[in-house]
């Protein structure tokens, strides 16, 4: 392992046990450390998935000479401040979407990270996997035609047991739908749009309109939607939430066809597929291709080993989650949130 990047983990829940998991597998990375906020957390962290160091502090961890990376897996009123020490402490930094709670918030991470010279991506994982950017060749290659249209989803259904103790619940852990899994429709959303237009990477949209329910109590969005223009009259229709089940399908509207894609977000290790279906009728049934992706590595081993391989270049290219797509999305988002009066506590927006 000597050749292998040394990781450190911020945070023992799901998502940072996902993570783990890929370091396990990974040829390019491995598990080093972990930071809670107690000894107890973190032992049972490190035991499950073989990390040597423990620690029961967050700056303890970043105290650790040996770790060369940080993934931040905290909830999310904390990713701004531990990224902005991560870079401080001369880490490379895998964030946890969103980044910040709001545009303003973010900025100073990407300053910071400049300014100490490190790695920085937000872990939209999906970005990294060849799914992603198969999209993006048959966009630009046109083979649905000029794009017209974009319909994206992504929302889940919280147990009544998760509903009483998730931060998904709290306004001023940026709690809600739309930074939970409406990020990800923005995001895929103004990559598409961008591509469409002829760009390297995402544009903003030029107007976007959201409507929402909010929890009565507690101020966050349960469900969600969205309408963007975008340049070249693309329209995207954005939809999510934490109290709903939806289909995740993709859809790519053109003036030649449509793209479909069943699982954008999450892809499988192999057999990801994306079809076309050609122009006609009120809609053809059957695809005229199918487009099938074999990654052979979990989505979280792509994220891993894409950070390995652009850490020199201290972001990552497109389609993955460079530094200004991210700024992109956090002011998108905020568009998003002002549209709809969503203010987080303790914030300006």
């Amino acid at each position: 392992m000597a050749d292998q990047l040394r990781w450190g983990i911020l945070g023992t829940g799901r998502i940072a046990a996902a993570l783990a998991e890929a370091l396990r597998d990974s040829k390019t990375s491995h598990l080093l450390a972990v930071g809670s906020r107690s000894q107890a957390s973190a032992d049972r962290f490190a035991d499950t998935w073989r990390a040597d160091r423990r620690y029961p502090t967050y700056d303890a961890l970043l105290g650790d000479a040996d770790v060369d990376v940080v993934y931040i897996a905290t909830p999310n009123q904390l990713h701004a401040e531990l990224a902005i020490a991560c870079a401080n402490a001369g880490k490379h930094i895998l964030c946890e979407k969103p980044i910040a709670l709001n545009a303003p918030q973010a900025e100073p991470i990407f300053q910071a990270a400049e300014a100490n010279d490190v790695f920085l991506m937000e872990a939209f994982m999906y970005r990294c996997h060849p799914q992603t950017a198969k999209i993006v060749e048959l966009v630009r290659d046109k083979a649905v035609g000029d794009v017209r249209l974009l319909q994206a989803s992504f929302a889940f259904h919280m147990s009544q047991e998760w509903q009483d103790k998730d931060p998904r619940m709290v306004n001023a852990w940026a709690g809600g739908g739309i930074m939970d899994v409406g990020c990800y429709t923005v995001s895929l959303s103004r990559l598409i749009a961008g591509v469409a237009n002829g760009h390297a990477g995402p544009i903003e949209p030029t107007e976007i309109a959201g409507s929402a329910h909010l929890h009565p109590q507690k101020n966050v969005d349960l469900w969600a939607g969205a309408t963007c223009k975008f340049d070249g009259d693309i329209v995207a229709a954005l939809a999510c939430g934490i109290m709903v089940d939806t289909d995740w399908t993709y859809r790519v509207f053109g003036t030649q066809g449509r793209l479909e894609i069943p699982n954008p977000w999450k892809p499988e290790p192999t057999g990801a597929v994306i079809k076309r279906f050609a122009e006609g009728g009120p809609g053809p049934t059957e695809p005229a291709e199918v487009y099938t992706i074999d990654a052979n590595r979990t989505l979280y081993e792509i994220e891993v080993d894409t950070v390995a391989e652009h850490i020199n270049a201290r972001q990552a290219p497109n389609p993955c989650a460079t530094w200004d797509d991210t700024m992109q999305n956090m002011r998108t988002l905020d568009r998003w949130r002002a549209s709809i009066g969503l203010k987080w506590e303790g914030t300006e927006g």
